[in-house]
């Protein structure tokens, strides 16, 4: 099982969210649980390589 890690918030009625490594990409729920499965499509959308152009972050080994 892969694992992602998230940032996620509530703002009134809506819960809100992105993956960390595609901070460009929030997704919204109406529940907690509801956020969850939008984040797992929007990573499954985004790490297919089918849609062009995703800005993704990246980490550099400084010496």
């Amino acid at each position: 099982m892969k694992t992602a890690k998230y940032i996620h918030w509530q703002e009134d009625d809506a819960w809100l969210g992105y993956l960390v490594e595609y901070p460009d990409y929030w997704t919204q729920g109406e529940t907690f649980d509801d956020l969850i499965e939008h984040l797992k499509d929007l990573y499954l959308d985004l790490s297919s390589g089918q849609i062009p152009g995703v800005r993704k972050v990246g980490e550099l080994a400084i010496p």
